[in-house]
């Protein structure tokens, strides 16, 4: 495991989370008038994972079932690109509230047996938190940040590297104070969790939410005030030991989650963890609008995939 989180976690590289669910894919692919089939998202992925150069910029990727199976981690593989998979199961209602909690324990270790003999070196467990006047509630926490430090556990067990990811959803009116300080509560419960469950946090990988105010605030938060509202959660809530802490788009547009990963990159100082991204509509969204599911524009879109890899790798190293 150590050797896994070492070859996740290199300057100026960062995760591609390629690991949309059947559902998820299906409505991305509408907006362009596409149908999703096995066949076709194949084929999309095929075209980003084959980009010459991918490996210069990602250190690893973030699988679905789906792909696994397609034997699409072979290509990942080939690069020296380490393949991970998601292994939660999406979501359902908490106890009849608007709160949606994350499923998939039960036939974890099963699954995690199997993902391990294909080759899968780290896993992937989403947890999604609301911020609202009443929400996050303390049963809601407990049970949710419960079953992901129990994810986490089963992982290591099976020699795969866990990274959690608490994301606090973007949703709402809330201000960036608000959400730092759901952020810092989310994470610093999570750590509890983790530690009562006996995770290695040495051996483990933070996938996090960026510090933003809500899209019905009406207020736009520049880098500067999204790099000190994240950094100031991160600082209260993540032990030193862990190596590292990837973060996810969120919503943003693909400008946005790159110049406030570079604000946070330059800001971090003496901060302990590697820090740099694990975004999925950040990294894909210009190429896939590029692409369209036709063949002949395939060398375009990955031309448009590679110029947005290394943009956002120079913001992994606070250098633009």
């Amino acid at each position: 495991m150590q050797e896994t989180v070492q070859k996740l976690l290199v300057e100026g590289k960062g995760l591609l989370a390629a690991d949309e669910s059947t559902k998820t894919i299906s409505n991305r692919f509408e907006t362009l008038g596409l149908t999703s089939t096995p066949e076709l998202n194949k084929k999309y992925r095929e075209m980003l994972f084959t980009t010459q150069g991918i490996e210069n910029y990602i250190s690893g990727v973030i699988l679905f079932d789906e792909s696994v199976r397609q034997d699409l981690h072979k290509i990942l593989e080939s690069k020296g690109v380490v393949p991970g998979i998601k292994v939660d199961e999406g979501l359902e209602s908490f106890n009849n509230t608007p709160e949606q909690i994350t499923k998939g324990l039960e036939t974890l270790d099963i699954r995690l047996k199997e993902y391990a003999e294909m080759g899968m070196r780290f896993a992937k467990w989403r947890g999604v938190f609301k911020i609202t006047d009443m929400y996050p509630s303390k049963d809601f926490y407990d049970e949710n940040l419960g079953r992901m430090a129990k994810y986490a556990k089963i992982a290591q067990e099976n020699g795969i590297v866990p990274i959690v990811e608490p994301e606090v959803l973007l949703e709402g009116n809330h201000t960036t104070t608000r959400c730092s300080e759901t952020l810092d509560s989310t994470l610093k419960i999570l750590f509890e969790k983790l530690n009562s469950e006996g995770v290695d946090l040495k051996n483990l990988i933070v996938k996090t939410s960026m510090a933003l105010p809500g899209p019905d605030s009406g207020v736009k938060a520049l880098p500067l005030e999204v790099a000190n509202a994240t950094l100031r959660a991160l600082k209260r809530s993540v032990p030193p030991e862990v190596p590292g802490v990837v973060f996810l788009s969120g919503g943003q547009t693909p400008d946005e989650a790159t110049s406030n990963l570079n604000e946070i990159v330059k800001l971090k100082g003496d901060s302990p963890w590697v820090l740099t991204f694990s975004f999925s509509r950040a990294l894909q969204n210009e190429a896939m609008e590029t692409w369209t599911g036709k063949d002949e524009n395939t060398a375009k879109a990955q031309q448009v995939f590679i110029k947005r890899l290394e943009t956002v790798s120079k913001a992994a190293k606070g250098e633009l």
